[in-house]
C-alpha cells in the first residue's frame, strides 16, 4: 500500500519539457501518443494493442485490476496520450504495463525524480481526493500540486539556480513531514489498563518539607497526581534543568502511590545511593525503603519494602507487582532495560504507571511534539538563584586561573578539571589525564584525586573526593552523578569538542547550594563558528535555551524516546525554527 505522505516528500530533482517517444524505449517510463486498436477483458485484466500515431509502431499493453473508467479510456478507436513503463513480457514482446492517460503534453513541464517509479506512483496516487482526507490547509495542498504537477517559472528557476524550492513549497514540505512524524509516533501509542488507581494525599507531606517547592515542581506533581488516579497506565516524562529539584517530584510521586509499591531505577550506584538517602531523609519515617545495587545482598526480601531504589541490578531480580515505575536519567538506559523493568512488574495486560525523568533539557518544540504521545512536564524554575560565571580562557590565562583556584581552595571549596582524554593521543592537541596528573599532584600535593569512566574504583574515589578532596581530575564521567555542595570551580579542557548539552551538565555540577560558581572553558580552537558557539553558551545558564542552541548544530533527533540523538530525523522541518508550525499542527489535529 502506498504511503501518500512519504511519496509526496520524494521531491523532483529537476523539471523538463514533456517528451513524446516515437519508438518505445525498453525499461523506462514512456510518454506516447496512441490509438487503441483492440482490447479484451479476461477477468479483471485488460489486454490491448496500441498504434503510435507518430510512427505507426504497434505496441501491446496490459492493465491489471482494470476499472470501468480505465476500460473506457482504452476503448477501441480512442486517440490518447498515455504514460507508463515499457518492458518485455514472458514472450519477449514489448508491452506497456498499467499506463495512465494524461492531458495533451505540448509545451508542458514535467518533474524528473531520482527513480522513475516515483513519477509513476505520484501520477497514480496523488490527487485531490486522496489528499483532502488529511485536511491540510488549502495553501499546503496547492503548493504540493505545484511541486509535482504544475511548476511555475519561479519554481523551476529556484530549483535550477539554487537547488531548492520556493518558500511556499518548502513550507508545505515541512508541514507534511512534521504531520507525518507526529502521526507515526501517535500510531505506536498503546493504552493499557493500570494495575491500580493511585491517589494518596500529598498535601500534608508537602507542608512538612523544610522548604517551599517551586511553582514548576508543584505543577509537575499535580500533573502526576492526575495521571496516577487513572484506570489507564499513564506515561509521563519530567524534564528539569540541572538543580531544578526533580528529586522532590520523584518523592512526591511515591507519596501519591503509597501504600502501593514504587520502584525507582537510576543509572549509577552513586546517584542511586544519593536518591536513597534523599528518600530516607524526606519521606515519612514509616515507609520501608530498600536499596538494590550490584553490591546488595542476594538474599534481600523484596516484598518487605514499599519502595525499592536501585540501579539496573533491579531487572535481574524477581520483582513483584509494582504500581509505579520511575526511571531517572531515562536516556542513559536503553529501551530494552526500561521495557524489561516495566514487564517484570506488570500482570497480564495490566501495567504500572510509568514516570521518566531527564536532567537534559529539551527544546520546547521537541516537548510539544512528544506531548502528543507522551505527557511532558517541564521544570524550568530553580529553587534558588544560581550565580555561575562562564568564562572562555586560553593558555595565556593559565596563571590567573591558578590564582583563582588557590583562592577557592582557601575557602574550603572544591575544584574539578575535566580532560578530554585518559591517555595521550597524537590526534588531539590537548593533554590527557595520564600526562597532567603529576603536575597537579606536585603543584597542590594534598587532596588531588583522579578518576575516569574506565576506572573500576571511580565511585569510591568520587565519594572520597566529596568528603576530603580539593581537586578532582576527571573525564566527563562527572557530567551526571555525585552532588558536591562545596564545588565552585569547573574547568573544561577542550570545551569546543563537547556538545552544549554536555557542557551544561558539567557546568551544573557547581553552585548546587547557592555558592558563587565559575565555569572555565579552555580552548585552543581558532574556528570562528566553534568560538561563537562557546560564547553563546557562556551568555546563559538556562538549559532549555541551550538545548535550542544545540539543536541548531545537530538537527532534530528523537530525544525523548532516546532512539536518535542527532542526525537526519527531518529533511525539511527544522525543530529550532518551526515552533509555530508545530503549535498549529497539534492544535489543528490533536486537541
Amino acid at each position: 500500500m502506498v504511503d501518500l505522505l512519504k511519496l509526496i516528500l520524494n521531491v523532483p530533482i529537476s523539471y523538463k519539457s514533456q517528451i513524446i517517444q516515437n519508438i518505445p524505449e525498453e525499461n523506462r517510463i514512456n510518454t506516447l501518443y496512441v490509438e487503441v486498436m483492440s482490447n479484451k477483458l479476461i477477468g479483471s485484466t485488460l489486454f490491448f494493442t496500441l498504434r503510435l500515431l507518430t510512427t505507426n509502431y504497434t505496441l501491446r499493453g496490459i492493465y491489471f485490476n482494470a476499472t470501468n473508467q480505465k476500460i473506457k479510456h482504452l476503448s477501441v478507436g480512442n486517440k490518447i496520450y498515455i504514460k507508463g513503463k515499457v518492458a518485455k513480457n514472458n514472450l519477449k514482446y514489448l508491452q506497456i504495463v498499467n499506463p495512465f492517460q494524461i492531458a495533451k503534453p505540448d509545451g508542458s513541464i514535467v518533474p524528473k525524480y531520482k527513480k522513475s517509479e516515483i513519477a509513476l506512483a505520484i501520477e497514480q496516487n496523488l490527487n485531490f481526493e486522496n489528499l483532502k482526507k488529511y485536511n491540510f490547509p488549502q495553501a499546503v495542498n496547492e503548493s504540493i500540486f505545484k511541486l509535482h504537477f504544475y511548476p511555475t517559472d519561479e519554481v523551476i528557476s529556484e530549483l535550477d539556480q539554487n537547488g531548492t524550492f520556493t518558500k511556499d513549497i518548502i513550507y508545505a514540505l515541512k508541514y507534511i513531514e512534521a504531520f507525518d512524524y507526529i502521526r507515526g509516533i501517535k500510531q505506536k501509542v498503546v493504552n493499557s489498563p493500570s494495575l491500580k488507581k493511585l491517589n494518596g494525599d500529598i498535601t500534608q507531606w508537602i507542608t512538612s518539607l523544610p522548604f517551599k517547592l517551586t511553582g514548576d515542581q508543584i505543577k509537575a506533581i499535580n500533573d502526576i497526581k492526575t495521571d496516577l488516579n487513572s484506570d489507564i497506565a499513564m506515561r509521563r516524562i519530567v524534564v528539569g534543568d540541572v538543580g531544578s529539584g526533580k528529586t522532590m517530584v520523584i518523592l512526591a510521586s511515591m507519596v501519591i502511590a503509597y501504600p502501593y509499591k514504587s520502584i525507582l531505577m537510576a543509572p549509577t550506584s552513586i546517584l542511586t545511593e544519593q536518591l536513597y538517602h534523599e528518600a530516607i531523609k524526606f519521606l515519612p519515617k514509616h515507609y520501608k525503603i530498600g536499596l538494590v545495587t550490584q553490591k546488595s545482598s542476594k538474599k534481600i526480601i523484596l516484598d518487605g519494602f514499599d519502595i525499592l531504589i536501585g540501579t539496573s541490578a533491579l531487572i535481574h531480580k524477581d520483582l513483584l507487582e509494582t504500581q509505579l515505575i520511575i526511571v531517572d536519567e531515562q536516556h542513559r538506559f536503553g529501551t530494552r532495560e526500561r521495557t524489561l523493568l516495566e514487564n517484570l512488574t506488570s500482570r497480564e495486560d495490566r501495567r504500572p504507571h510509568f514516570i521518566q525523568l531527564s536532567a537534559t533539557p529539551i527544546p520546547r518544540t521537541q516537548a510539544m511534539i512528544n506531548s502528543t504521545f507522551l505527557k511532558v512536564s517541564l521544570i524550568e524554575e530553580i529553587p534558588f538563584k544560581k550565580n555561575i560565571k562562564t568564562l572562555l580562557i586560553r593558555s595565556k590565562d593559565f596563571d590567573n586561573l591558578i590564582d583563582k583556584i588557590n583562592s577557592e581552595l582557601e575557602k574550603n571549596h572544591q575544584v574539578i578539571i575535566v580532560y578530554p582524554l585518559v591517555e595521550k593521543s597524537e590526534k588531539i592537541k590537548y593533554q590527557s589525564l595520564e600526562e597532567i596528573e603529576n603536575w597537579w599532584r606536585t603543584k597542590f600535593q594534598e587532596g588531588v584525586y583522579v578518576t575516569h569512566g574506565g576506572d573500576k574504583n571511580k565511585d569510591i574515589i568520587l565519594m572520597e573526593f566529596k568528603e576530603k578532596g580539593r581537586i578532582l581530575l576527571s573525564t566527563t564521567v562527572v557530567e551526571v552523578g555525585i552532588s558536591l555542595p562545596r564545588l565552585t570551580i569547573i574547568v573544561i579542557v577542550g570545551a569546543e569538542r563537547l556538545g552544549l548539552a554536555t557542557l551544561h551538565q558539567l557546568r551544573g555540577r557547581v553552585s548546587r547550594t547557592g555558592l558563587d560558581g565559575f565555569c572555565y572553558l579552555y580552548t585552543k580552537s581558532v574556528d570562528l563558528k566553534a568560538l561563537e558557539r562557546l560564547n553563546k553558551f557562556s551568555s546563559t545558564i538556562n538549559g532549555f535555551d541551550i538545548a535550542s542552541m544545540d539543536l541548531k548544530n545537530r538537527k532534530g533527533g528523537d530525544i525523548i524516546r532516546g532512539e536518535k540523538q542527532s542526525g537526519d530525523t527531518f529533511k525539511w522541518f527544522n525543530m529550532s525554527e518551526d515552533v509555530d508550525m508545530i503549535n498549529h499542527i497539534i492544535s489543528r489535529y490533536y486537541k
